[in-house]
């Protein structure tokens, strides 16, 4: 039986949940994920678990915050003038955002915080500190 060796190109269905319970992301309802394993396109606790499998096999992955999203870096929130916000953009703690870099290039923050001043941005990834739990199967080998 073959069996998922580093530099395979894989097909996986995958739920992700929290320690609470809670299911962050998965594949149920579209196609799987397909990715090289060992190539860093996901995560490196889940690709670590994926060699050795084989096609139809089910696995639970464990994987911690440092082999997931890492722990979050401080340096990563910033405070922005609340009048260099538009009015009709949405400030509620917890709400995702897109910011453009003076590069040029589009980023994820979150808002953390909101006062008449200011507002505090994240741009942590959302599951950045967290331990997360995997249910995958292995759908195909290419």
């Amino acid at each position: 039986m073959t069996q998922v060796k580093p530099g395979d190109t894989v097909r996986i269905h995958y739920t992700g949940t929290l320690a609470d319970g809670t299911t962050f992301d998965s594949s149920e309802g579209r196609d799987p994920l397909e990715f090289a394993v060992g190539s860093g396109q996901i995560i490196p606790g889940l690709d670590a678990a994926l060699p050795g499998m084989a096609v139809g096999e089910k696995k639970t992955v464990e994987v911690s915050a440092d082999e997931a999203y890492g722990q979050p870096d401080p340096s990563a929130q910033q405070a922005v003038p609340r009048a260099e916000i538009p009015a009709d953009i949405p400030l509620d703690p917890g709400t995702q955002l897109q910011v453009q870099t003076p590069q040029g290039q589009v980023m994820p923050v979150t808002v953390v915080e909101v006062t008449e001043e200011q507002v505090v941005l994240d741009a942590n990834h959302p599951l950045a500190g967290k331990d997360l739990t995997f249910a995958i199967e292995l759908v195909s080998i290419a």
